[in-house]
C-alpha cells in the first residue's frame, strides 16, 4: 500500500491528500521521500486554513483546487468539515463550488452532510429564502443529489416550496428534484403526482419540459393530469427547449394515440365483410352509413400536427427525429411526406446521427416508399462512409427499388460489387437478390449478374454470389440446370464454407436433374471429408443420403464409406446426423416405420426462402426510441396503444378562459342598463379613485387575455363558436366602459403631460420604462374608445327588441380582436386623439421631442434580397427590398416591398400568405391574396413587418393554390431605421445624455480621398436610414435617426483625425442594435 502511495505520488507530481502521504512518510526513509509528502501536508494544511480564512477570494481560490483535486480522481474527502463550514457563505461564486463538493462527498459521509442540511433548507424557506435564484436552485438540486433516505420528508417539503417558487428557474430544478426523489423512495409517488399537477399548469417554457420528464418518469400512465394542459403545451411547445420540446413530443405522441381516432382511415377488412354475413338488415346499413360517413379530424388533433411542424426545421436533430415519428404515428399519410426531406436533411450531419435517422427511414420506406423516392440520390453510397451506414443505405435503396428505378440501381449497385470494403460488397450481393425476388422483371437479369460474378478473384465476393443464386434457383429450379453445372464446377476453386456447403446442397435437391454430375461431386467431397468445415460435413451426409435413395447403384458403397466416417467424427452434431441418416436410409431389423418415408422426408418439396428486410418486424417499436435502434424492449421503454374505435369525449380538453378573464375585466364594474346614465353612474367616484390600477391591470391583462383566447378558440371549431356569440353579446357593456375611460382621460391629458415631462426630466432609463408603459396603455385607450364608439353607433341603429344590453355581456377582450387594418378608418371620428397622439409622439422619442422630427429619406438603395427563387418556387419567383417610407399598416411597422414574377407558361392563382412563424412579440401585416398572376406577369404588394428593434428573421409561408414555400425577411439593420432632422445643438445635447454604456465607437482606416464630405454621406445613407445633422464642423459629420419600433434615438458621427483615420461613434439607448449598425458601417467606410 505504501510504495504504491509513493509511486502514484511521484507520478502525479504532488497534490495528493493528506492521508497519503502520511502513509507513505510512516514506512518510507525520510530522506528525500518526506521533504516531498511534507510538501503535501502541508498543501492540504494551507487549504484548510484558506477555507477558514476572513477574504473570500482565499476561499474561492482553495475551493477552486479542491474541485480541481477531485476532478484528476484525488481524494479530497477529508476536506469536508472545511469545505462544509463555507456553505452559507454569502459569496455565489464559493456557494456553487461548495455544492459540487458535496454532491461528490455527500453519500460517502452522510453524517457530515446532513449537518449542511439546515442551511439548503434556509435558502429554499419562504421565510429565510435566498434573494439569488441560481442559489435556490443550486441548494435544491445538492439536496436532492444526498442519496440519504433518512431525509426524504424534507426533501419532499423542499420540492413544495420550490415548486411554488416566483423564479421558473427554481420551478424547473422542482421539476429535475421530483425524480431524483422518485428513485430515492417510489412510495413517494402521490404526493409527487400532486406536485406534477401543478407544475403542468405552470405557464413558463423554461418548466415545461422538465415538468413532462417527471410526468413521464413518475406516472406516465395518469393521461388525466394532461387533458387541461393539452392545448397549453402544443402552444408552448415551439418556444420550450430542444430537450423540453423532444419530451413533450414523445409524450404527445402517446396521448394523441390514446384520445383521437385513426386519421387512417381505409376500407374495412375481410373479417367486417364475414361478420356482415351474420348481421341483420338494420346492422348492415347502419355499417354502410358508418363507412360513407367522411372522417373529420379532431381540431385538438389538428392543433398538434400544425404546431410541431415548424420544428421540422429546428437545428436539433433530436428534435427534427422526434416531430417525424409524431408525423409517423399520428398524422394522416397524406400529411407525413412533409418530413421525408427534414430526415433527408440531417443526412449531413456526423455519423452516429446519420445511423438513428437512417435506421429510421428504411422502417419507414417498408411501409411507405413513396416517401422517399424523390430523394432517392440522397441514398447513395459514397466512398467515405463507414461500412454501417453503406449498408443501411443499400437497405433503403433496396426498399424504395420498383420497376421504374430498378435499372439505375443495379447499375449502381456493380460499382459497390468492386468496393475494397468485403462486409459492404457482400451485403451489396444481398440487396441484389432481394432485388430480383421482389421485381420479376428483373429476376434473370440479376441471376445472370450473379453468375458473372462467380468468376471473382474475389473469394468472398464469390461465396455469397453463390448463397444468394442458391435461394434464387429454390424459387425456380427447373429452368437453371446449367448453372447448376456452372457451379459443381466451381466447387474445386471455393474455399468459403457456407458457399461449399449451398453447393452441395443444391446439387443435393436437384441431383435427379444433374445425375452424372451428382454422384462424381460426392466422390470427390468423400476424399476431403475429414478436412472440411462441420457444416460442409453436413451437407455432404445429407447429398449421400440424397444419392442413396435415388441413385443406389452408384453411390450406395461411397454412402456407406462417408457414414462411417462421419460415425467417428469429433463433432458431437455430426455424429448423431451419422446414426440418424443409417437408420433412416439403410434398412435393418431396428429399423422403425420412419425407413419406408426416407425419400419423401429428405426430397420432400422444400418452400422458397422469403427475402425480407430485417427492419420488417422493428415498426411495432415506437421510432426514434432506443427499443427501435436495438430491435428489443428496451427498460423504461412506454410501448404506443392502438388507436381508439371511439374518440373519448373532447370536452376534457376545455379550459375556461373567459370566467377568469371577468376577475380582473373593468368591464364589469359598469352594469347599467341606461345607455344615457353611464357617464355619470354612482359608482363614479369609485372608478376614479381605482383608475389607474385598473388601467395597468386591463393593459397588462388585456394581452395576456386575448393569447390565451386566441389559442383557445383555435383549438377546436365548438370553443371558437361560443366565444364569438359572447362576443358578439358582450359589446355593449365594452362599449360603456370605453367611453366613460374616454371622457375621464380627456380631462386629464394636460395632467399626464406635465406628470411625464417632470418624470423625463428627472432621469432617462425610468422616463424610457415610463414612456413605453404609458405609450402602450394610451393607445390601448384609444383604440377601444374609438371602436367602441363605433360599436354603440351600429347598435343605436337597431330595433327596439335589441335594447338590452344586459344580455350581451363580454369582456373588453373581444375589441382587441379587431383587425388593425380597419383603424385607419376609425380615427378621422373626433376624439380626444390629436392631442393625445401628440402627447405619445413626442413620449416616443426623447425629453426634447418638440425639436425632433421624422424627415424624408435621404437615399434609397435600389437593391433588391431573393425571397422564392424560381426554381424552388416551381416557377414562382419574389424579391423584396424596403422602399423607406412610413408603414401604412403601422406606425411600429417596417414597409417592405414584395414583387412577384410568374416565370412559367401558366397562371399561378391564388398567391397569398399562409402559416406564419414569428419570434416573440413580432407582428407582420400580410398583402391581401392575388387571384392569379399570369404567365410572365409580374405584381409588387406591400407588407408591414414589426421587428421590434432585432435583425430576427421573420418566417412565414408563400403559398399558390397548390403548394406552399417557406420563406425568410431578415431586415439590415439599417432599415430598422427612422430618418431624424434636428439641429447640431440638439444633437450634441442628446449626445452628451447617451454617454457612457450607450455609447459605442471605433477606428477607421481608409485613403484621404474616401473621407470626402460627398463619399462618407453615400456610404452611411446607403447603409443605413439616417437623416443628415448639420454642422459647423469640416471634419465632423452627424447624422441621426430613431429606430422604428420604440423611437429611440440613433446617432452617428464620423469624426475625421489627423492623416487617415476616423472615429466613428454610436450613441443609442439599443446598443444591441448600436453595435451591430458600427460593425456594419465599419467596413463600408473603410473600403474604397
Amino acid at each position: 500500500m505504501s510504495s504504491n502511495s509513493f509511486a502514484y505520488n511521484e507520478q502525479s507530481g504532488g497534490g495528493e491528500a493528506t492521508e497519503l502521504g502520511q502513509e507513505a512518510t510512516s514506512t518510507i526513509s525520510p530522506s528525500g521521500a518526506f521533504g516531498l509528502f511534507s510538501s503535501d501536508m502541508k498543501k492540504n494544511e494551507d487549504l484548510k486554513q484558506m477555507l477558514e480564512s476572513n477574504k473570500d477570494s482565499a476561499k474561492l481560490d482553495a475551493m477552486k483546487r479542491i474541485v480541481g483535486m477531485i476532478a484528476k480522481g484525488k481524494n479530497a474527502s477529508e476536506l469536508f468539515p472545511a469545505v462544509v463550514k463555507n456553505v452559507a457563505s454569502k459569496n455565489i461564486e464559493i456557494k456553487k463550488l461548495v455544492y459540487v463538493y458535496l454532491v461528490r462527498y455527500a453519500e460517502e459521509q452522510q453524517d457530515l452532510a446532513l449537518l449542511s442540511i439546515s442551511t439548503f433548507q434556509r435558502a429554499l424557506k419562504v421565510n429565510g429564502r435566498d434573494p439569488n435564484q441560481l442559489i435556490r436552485a443550486s441548494a435544491l438540486r445538492v439536496l436532492s443529489s444526498i442519496r440519504v433516505p433518512i431525509i426524504v420528508p424534507i426533501m419532499m417539503l423542499a420540492i413544495k416550496e420550490a415548486s411554488a417558487d416566483l423564479s421558473p428557474y427554481v420551478r424547473k430544478n422542482a421539476a429535475h428534484a421530483i425524480q431524483k426523489l422518485y428513485s430515492l423512495d417510489p412510495e413517494q409517488k402521490e404526493m409527487l403526482i400532486e406536485i406534477i399537477e401543478k407544475l403542468l399548469k405552470d405557464k413558463s417554457t423554461l418548466v415545461a419540459g422538465s415538468v413532462v420528464m417527471a410526468f413521464e418518469e413518475v406516472c406516465p400512465d395518469r393521461i388525466d393530469l394532461i387533458h387541461k394542459n393539452y392545448r397549453k403545451l402544443c402552444n408552448l411547445l415551439v418556444d420550450v427547449e430542444e430537450w423540453g420540446q423532444v419530451v413533450i413530443i414523445h409524450m404527445l405522441t402517446r396521448y394523441a394515440r390514446t384520445q383521437f381516432v385513426s386519421p387512417w382511415k381505409e376500407g374495412d377488412g375481410l373479417e367486417d365483410n364475414e361478420k356482415d354475413f351474420y348481421d341483420s338488415d338494420e346492422e348492415q346499413k347502419e355499417k354502410a352509413d358508418k363507412r360513407k360517413r367522411p372522417y373529420t379530424m379532431d381540431p385538438d388533433h389538428r392543433l398538434l400536427i400544425r404546431n410541431t411542424k415548424p420544428l421540422l426545421q429546428s437545428r436539433n436533430a433530436a428534435v427534427v427525429m422526434a416531430v417525424a415519428q409524431l408525423y409517423w404515428h399520428i398524422a394522416p399519410k397524406s400529411e407525413a411526406g412533409i418530413i421525408s426531406k427534414s430526415l433527408v436533411r440531417l443526412l449531413r450531419s456526423n455519423r452516429e446521427v446519420q445511423y438513428i435517422v437512417l435506421q429510421n427511414i428504411a422502417t419507414m420506406s417498408i411501409q411507405r416508399k413513396g416517401m422517399f423516392e424523390p430523394y432517392l440520390k440522397s441514398f447513395y453510397v459514397r466512398s467515405t462512409d463507414p461500412t454501417m451506414i453503406k449498408i443501411l443505405k443499400l437497405e433503403i435503396l433496396t426498399n424504395l427499388a420498383n420497376e421504374a428505378n430498378i435499372s439505375t440501381l443495379l447499375r449502381e449497385f456493380q460499382t459497390y460489387v468492386k468496393s475494397q470494403d468485403k462486409q459492404f460488397a457482400a451485403a451489396t450481393i444481398q440487396t441484389i437478390g432481394r432485388c430480383a425476388t421482389s421485381i420479376t422483371e428483373v429476376s434473370d437479369t440479376c441471376l445472370n449478374g450473379l453468375v458473372c460474378l462467380l468468376s471473382n478473384r474475389d473469394e468472398i465476393v464469390v461465396a455469397e454470389s453463390v448463397v444468394v443464386i442458391k435461394k434464387l434457383l429454390q424459387m425456380q429450379p427447373i429452368q437453371h440446370g446449367e448453372i447448376i453445372k456452372h457451379m459443381a464446377k466451381l466447387l474445386d476453386s471455393i474455399t468459403v464454407p457456407v458457399a461449399r456447403a449451398s453447393i452441395l446442397w443444391l446439387i443435393g435437391e436437384n441431383c435427379e436433374r444433374v445425375p452424372k454430375i451428382a454422384p462424381d461431386v460426392l466422390r470427390k467431397t468423400a476424399k476431403s471429408f475429414t478436412s472440411e468445415d462441420d457444416l460442409v460435413k453436413l451437407q455432404i451426409l445429407n447429398l449421400g443420403a440424397k444419392l442413396y435413395l435415388t441413385n443406389s447403384k452408384q453411390t450406395k458403397l461411397l454412402t456407406q464409406y462417408i457414414l462411417n466416417l462421419g460415425k467417428y467424427d469429433q463433432n458431437y452434431d455430426i455424429r448423431d446426423r451419422t446414426r440418424f441418416i443409417r437408420q433412416l436410409i439403410v434398412p435393418n431389423e431396428k429399423s422403425g416405420a420412419l425407413s419406408k418415408y426416407a425419400k419423401k422426408i429428405f426430397l420432400a418439396q422444400k418452400p422458397a426462402p422469403l427475402l425480407e428486410s430485417p427492419f420488417k418486424d422493428r415498426d411495432h417499436f415506437q421510432l426514434g426510441t432506443l427499443s427501435h435502434t436495438l430491435n428489443t424492449k428496451a427498460t423504461g421503454y412506454l410501448e404506443l396503444s392502438n388507436w381508439p374505435e371511439v374518440a373519448p369525449d373532447p370536452s376534457v380538453r376545455n379550459v375556461e378562459v373567459i370566467e377568469l378573464a371577468k376577475e380582473w375585466t373593468p368591464a364589469g364594474k359598469a352594469k347599467k342598463e341606461n345607455p344615457d346614465e353611464k357617464f355619470y353612474s354612482e359608482s363614479e367616484e369609485e372608478e376614479d379613485s381605482s383608475e389607474s390600477s385598473s388601467d395597468s391591470e386591463s393593459a397588462s391583462g388585456s394581452e395576456s387575455g386575448e393569447d390565451e383566447e386566441e389559442d383557445h378558440s383555435g383549438d377546436s371549431g365548438e370553443d371558437s363558436g361560443e366565444s364569438g356569440s359572447e362576443s358578439e353579446a358582450g359589446k355593449g357593456r365594452a362599449a360603456k366602459h370605453a367611453k366613460a375611460r374616454g371622457k375621464g382621460d380627456s380631462k386629464d391629458v394636460d395632467k399626464e403631460k406635465e406628470n411625464s415631462k417632470s418624470s423625463e426630466s428627472s432621469s432617462g432609463e425610468s422616463s424610457s420604462i415610463e414612456e413605453s408603459s404609458s405609450d402602450s396603455e394610451s393607445e390601448s385607450e384609444s383604440e377601444s374608445e374609438s371602436e367602441s364608439r363605433t360599436i354603440t353607433k351600429a347598435k343605436e341603429k337597431k330595433t327596439k327588441q335589441d335594447r338590452n344590453p344586459l344580455t350581451k355581456d363580454v369582456s373588453l377582450l373581444d375589441l382587441d380582436d379587431f383587425n388593425p387594418v380597419s383603424s385607419p378608418v376609425v380615427l378621422p371620428t373626433p376624439a380626444l386623439s390629436p392631442s393625445l397622439i401628440a402627447d405619445l409622439e413626442g413620449l416616443n422619442l426623447s425629453a426634447t421631442s418638440s425639436v425632433i422630427s421624422v424627415s424624408t429619406p435621404v437615399f434609397v438603395p435600389g437593391k433588391t434580397h431573393v425571397l422564392l427563387h424560381r426554381m424552388s418556387g416551381k416557377g414562382l419567383a419574389a424579391h423584396y427590398f424596403f422602399p423607406r417610407q412610413p408603414c401604412i399598416f403601422g406606425d411600429k411597422m417596417v414597409s417592405v416591398q414584395i414583387t412577384l414574377n410568374n416565370t412559367t407558361d401558366q397562371k399561378i392563382e391564388n398567391i397569398h400568405v399562409g402559416g406564419k412563424k414569428l419570434p416573440m412579440g413580432m407582428q407582420m401585416h400580410v398583402f391581401n391574396p392575388i387571384e392569379s398572376l399570369e404567365p410572365a406577369g409580374s405584381i409588387t404588394v406591400s407588407v408591414g413587418i414589426d421587428f421590434c428593434d432585432s435583425t430576427q428573421t421573420a418566417s412565414f409561408q408563400l403559398c399558390t393554390k397548390d403548394d406552399c414555400f417557406s420563406v425568410n425577411i431578415q431586415p439590415p439593420v439599417g432599415e430598422l431605421l427612422l430618418p431624424v432632422a434636428m439641429s447640431e445643438k440638439d444633437f450634441k445635447k442628446e449626445q452628451g445624455m447617451l454617454s457612457g454604456m450607450n455609447e459605442t465607437s471605433t477606428t477607421i482606416i481608409a485613403a484621404p480621398q474616401n473621407f470626402a464630405s460627398s463619399v462618407i454621406l453615400q456610404k452611411v445613407v446607403n447603409v443605413a436610414n439616417v437623416g443628415v445633422v448639420p454642422s459647423g464642423q469640416d471634419n465632423v459629420h452627424r447624422f441621426a435617426a430613431k429606430t422604428v419600433h420604440s423611437g429611440s434615438l440613433m446617432l452617428v458621427t464620423v469624426e475625421l483625425k489627423e492623416g487617415s483615420t476616423a472615429q466613428l461613434i454610436i450613441n443609442t439607448e439599443k446598443t444591441v442594435i448600436g453595435s451591430v449598425l458600427l460593425r456594419e458601417l465599419k467596413p463600408v467606410l473603410s473600403q474604397g
